[in-house]
């Protein structure tokens, strides 16, 4: 049985990449937005800087409820400046116990220049495994598909910005509900 194209289950959208590489993170995202099969918008912008640009951040998932974290998100680098991993522990908290956020459905990637961690409603804050030349971490429907590519980019002599964005039009190529509108942002 279909789901009505209002049901979360039939919403997909979405692929977010994260690479860190010689002292450089970079997310990117695509801009696609789909309800079941059809596209509906496919610009958006799903990557963003947070803390008067001194954190960067990416979603996946249900949009009202990804900017509602992004908001929460603010609010916690307010109380604890300088503090991101102390910041996403606070909001997974908040998010795991508070009876409105626990219906929220997206998951985030977060970056400083210091961590870069992904959260999720379940109360994961969790650091990308390192490797000698860097690390990386994906969500979203394709973002399997570009977590997997960035792996295999990683050990090669291009830069976070370009396996980001590599990784991302791979995605695209596997992913329906993936485009090539790339947004990157990055913290050197």
């Amino acid at each position: 049985m279909n789901n009505p194209p209002s049901s979360p289950e039939s919403w997909h959208a979405t692929t977010i990449i994260l690479v860190k590489k010689d002292g450089r993170t970079v997310i990117g995202g695509d801009g696609q937005v789909s309800i079941g099969q059809t596209i509906v918008k496919g610009n958006a912008k799903k990557v963003r800087r947070l803390a008067k640009g001194e954190v960067i951040g990416g979603f996946a998932g249900a949009t009202a409820d990804a900017f509602t974290l992004f908001e929460r998100l603010e609010a916690k680098l307010e109380q604890y400046p300088g503090q991101l991993l102390r910041a996403c522990v606070e909001l997974a908290k908040d998010w795991r116990t508070d009876r409105y956020l626990r219906r929220l459905e997206a998951m985030m990637l977060v970056a400083d220049r210091q961590v870069a961690l992904v959260l999720t409603g379940t109360g994961d804050v969790l650091e990308p495994e390192a490797t000698e030349r860097g690390s990386v971490m994906g969500i979203g429907s394709g973002g399997n598909y570009a977590l997997a590519a960035a792996r295999a980019l990683l050990p090669t002599d291009l830069d976070a910005e370009t396996i980001a964005r590599r990784s991302l039009e791979i995605a695209s190529e596997i992913c329906v509900y993936t485009n090539r509108n790339v947004v990157l942002e990055s913290i050197p």
